[in-house]
């Protein structure tokens, strides 16, 4: 597959995690099962897209900024669960979402130690 097509599934996957996360902030508890599904299949693809384009573009090599991103993958896959058993809150878990969010972001952005 072409690099271009990987950055094509890893966005989409991204905005599926990033969508499914908040709502599971906001939705009904009737929407759990569901909402995890979407995340976890978007999640899976994610980290499988980041890693075929690690090995087009870069050969492969693990440099901070991956394995920065691979933390923020990690806690905003988790954040859907957590937001449905901790609705007080809230407030605090949207924080930590776009706070990896953004991180995440500047990571491939900047590309720091690399």
């Amino acid at each position: 597959m072409t690099p271009l097509l990987y950055q094509f599934l890893h966005i989409s996957a991204l905005l599926a995690l990033i969508g499914g996360t908040f709502y599971g902030f906001a939705g009904p508890m009737e929407s759990r099962k569901r909402v995890l599904m979407v995340t976890g299949i978007a999640s899976l693809l994610m980290l499988a897209s980041g890693f075929g384009l690690l090995a087009r573009q870069y050969g492969n090599h693990f440099y901070l900024w991956v394995v920065v991103k691979l933390v923020c993958w990690l806690g905003l896959s988790a954040l859907a669960g957590i937001g449905y058993r901790r609705r007080e809150r809230v407030g605090l878990l949207v924080g930590i979402a776009v706070l990896l969010a953004a991180t995440a972001v500047a990571m491939v952005t900047f590309k720091p130690g690399m």
